[in-house]
């Protein structure tokens, strides 16, 4: 937040942060949804919104044209707030005003994925307990970087893909994060190989654009990834790069009376959200709320550490919002029956009895209820005693390895506190409003992402969770400006989690790059791997056995919404119908056909999007929620023929079942001439062979109709 010298305004930067993602289209994009659970917000070449009936058009298609995935771009705003009144919504400034003489807009975002440590589970968390423990560190827990035979600092530097900052000032301008269009004063721009052996090159990480009122849009660039080794695990491997990204978003609002004021974001590029309606139950709003409760002051007349010491820091008497706290937990638990089967957890969305009476007479069934919900200080118990699986029934953070095991998911602990005090009947109804100090905008951006579970997680990890990279509620702290990063350019190595001082939660700050250096690489390994995992309910301490899950085990899913597993088949006409090779209303795999990191390498653009088919004014009353959009002509379907128990077919002895693979189309060797293919990609769009490491063996087994 920055006030103006007369004190009569405050001005800050919505969202936050922002969330773009990425997508293979090159020429159309939409706007990121401004509500959680809500539609993208269609928008023309130039990023100003469509407006149909005097209202944001939604988003009806995700692929243009050409069948290519759009990408999503992150839309910055500028409001302004009448100084020491919390009651102000704000009002958007924009070129138009009056007194406004310019917007300056500078973006500076890059992937140091290469650069950091091995994704090691909740190994370098420094915060795992929610306080700081060095113990925990990378270091003393002997994790190994990534690349590791690049040992110079300065060649260590250069595997940052670092397309220096960008300037925009202008109603129209455009910036491209490119190889080509790094600037000349910024010494420190580095690309990877512009000629992978593997995969795709990464010659851009997106680009930024100011549309006609002054408002900043960021793209990301085009979900491509490409190396020279073979792909090792869902983590990746050496050599690799991708092209998500993240970075400071800073604003020079340039004031007709000559006041310049600054002010700044953040932007997240993330993965394509392929069910874009439906919301994780702990997002990483929920995350964020949680941090600025606990550690910030967000809402201090809900917790106090020293106030309420004897309940935990939360107020004892504290009254939940139904419609704000308790019916969207309720409400995403039920949407999960549209991308997963979890029929435990759709029985829990629909409680029987009315969860909005707060009486008496109803509160043994809310208690019950909620004690149907796994205690945050307790992930490593899967039943209830009267053996019931507890809800949310997800994957832990760490249901992988042996070390900081985490089985199952719990809620945010603010969340389950408003929850508890839902079920003690100390909670309101009717409309909640927004809460003080969080700008809806700010709420809804990330509550569209993933916040738990994080091995790694899909956007972002575990380091959303601690406190060190906020300087205030939901935005994060800058480590450096621009002046520096000219001189100095990035860190391949600070830890933006380290407290400046360990007594205090006050961090160091972040550079571009380091929300998102700790994921997958590339992000599509991990995309195909965390879907579901078998885990171990006895024995607290144990993962896995000799590398396989330790029995017995239960069937759980990551994050549905974001990475589908069991979804309906949509496809509504013959022609759909025969390139599918499946009727209406079929639950499927959602990536049948993907049957390895390498296919979702390639293959992640081909698949569907999971929309409402509902288009009425009830749509989110009955809902019904379908597969669109997938490319099937990207993938063969064939009926394989099973045999009894000794595999031997006959007439009377025989059964069918669908099986589905990704069409390769890989670029040809260098030195061949590439095919002449009519209908096939163009060259640039094709990538090289790719490899799995020998390790691996084969395609893991257990897909439904894949």
């Amino acid at each position: 937040m920055s006030i103006a010298k007369d004190q009569e305004y405050t001005f800050e930067i919505h969202p936050a942060v922002g969330v773009a993602r990425v997508g293979n289209s090159t020429t159309d994009f939409y706007l990121a949804p401004e509500a959680i659970g809500g539609l993208p917000i269609a928008c023309d070449a130039h990023g100003n919104e469509v407006i149909d009936d005097g209202k944001p058009s939604p988003v009806r298609t995700f692929k243009d044209k050409l069948g290519r995935v759009m990408r999503q771009a992150a839309r910055f705003k500028v409001f302004r707030y009448r100084a020491g009144d919390p009651s102000d919504r704000g009002a958007e400034v924009t070129l138009r005003d009056a007194d406004v003489e310019r917007i300056e807009w500078i973006v500076h975002v890059a992937n140091k994925k290469a650069a950091w440590y091995q994704f090691a589970e909740l190994l370098g968390n420094l915060y795992l307990n929610g306080q700081y423990d060095p113990q925990n560190s990378y270091e003393n827990q002997k994790v190994a970087l990534r690349n590791p035979g690049v040992t110079d600092p300065g060649e260590r530097q250069k595997l940052i893909i670092d397309p220096g900052p960008r300037r925009l000032s202008e109603a129209g301008a455009r910036a491209q994060f490119s190889r080509e269009s790094i600037p000349k004063d910024y010494r420190f721009g580095s690309f990877p190989s512009a000629d992978p052996s593997q995969g795709y090159p990464i010659n851009t990480l997106g680009e930024a654009m100011v549309d006609a009122a002054g408002r900043l849009l960021v793209l990301g660039a085009f979900g491509r990834a490409g190396g020279d080794e073979p792909i090792s695990s869902y983590a990746g491997a050496d050599t690799w790069h991708d092209d998500i990204a993240d970075g400071p978003v800073t604003c020079n609002l340039h004031l007709k009376s000559g006041e310049v004021i600054q002010l700044d974001a953040w932007v997240l590029v993330g993965s394509p959200k392929f069910a874009p309606e439906l919301v994780n139950i702990t997002t990483l709003d929920d995350i964020m709320f949680d941090v600025g409760v606990r550690y910030r002051k967000l809402v201090p007349e809900m917790y106090d550490a020293r106030r309420w010491k004897d309940s935990g820091g939360y107020n004892p008497e504290y009254k939940a919002s139904f419609e704000r706290d308790i019916k969207p937990i309720l409400d995403r638990m039920g949407q999960y029956q549209w991308v997963a089967n979890v029929q435990a957890m759709t029985a829990f969305a629909h409680p029987p009895f009315d969860p909005r009476d707060a009486s008496e007479a109803t509160r043994p069934l809310r208690e019950a209820h909620f004690r149907h919900f796994r205690r945050p200080d307790d992930p490593q118990t899967l039943f209830a005693p009267d053996g019931v699986p507890l809800m949310p029934l997800n994957s832990g953070t760490n249901s992988v390895t042996n070390q900081e095991v985490v089985k199952f998911s719990t809620l945010s602990q603010t969340q389950y506190f408003l929850l508890g005090q839902w079920a003690a009947g100390k909670f309101t109804t009717g409309p909640a409003g927004d809460l003080p100090g969080v700008h809806p905008q700010d709420r809804a951006s990330v509550g569209n992402c993933v916040g738990e579970p994080m091995s790694p997680g899909i956007e972002v990890t575990w380091s959303l969770r601690n406190p060190t990279l906020y300087g205030e509620p939901y935005r994060i702290k800058h480590r450096h400006d621009e002046a520096y990063y000219r001189q100095h350019g990035l860190s391949p190595s600070e830890n933006e989690t380290q407290p400046r001082d360990p007594d205090t939660t006050e961090g160091l700050g972040c550079e571009p790059g380091d929300l998102t250096k700790r994921m997958a690489i590339p992000w599509q390994a991990d995309f195909f791997q965390c879907t579901l995992q078998y885990i171990n309910f006895t024995d607290p301490q144990v993962n896995k056995e000799n590398g396989i899950p330790k029995p017995p085990t239960y069937y759980a899913y990551w994050w549905p919404p974001q990475s589908p597993w069991n979804v309906l088949s949509g496809p509504m006409t013959p022609a759909e119908q025969s390139a599918a090779g499946l009727p209406a209303g079929v639950q499927v795999n959602y990536a049948r056909g993907i049957n390895s990191y390498i296919d979702m390498i390639t293959g992640w653009k081909y698949m569907g999007f999971i929309v409402n088919q509902n288009a009425g004014p009830d749509a989110d009353k009955f809902p019904y929620f379908v597969e669109r959009e997938r490319n099937d002509g990207r993938f063969e379907m064939a009926s394989i023929a099973v045999g009894g128990i000794s595999n031997v077919l006959s007439a009377t002895n025989v059964t069918f079942t669908p099986a589905f693979y990704l069409k390769e189309d890989f670029a040809p060797e260098r030195g061949q001439q590439p095919p002449t293919v009519a209908g096939a990609p163009a060259e640039d769009d094709r990538p090289r062979r790719i490899t799995a490491h020998p390790r691996l063996g084969l395609p893991r087994a257990g897909r439904t109709l894949r």
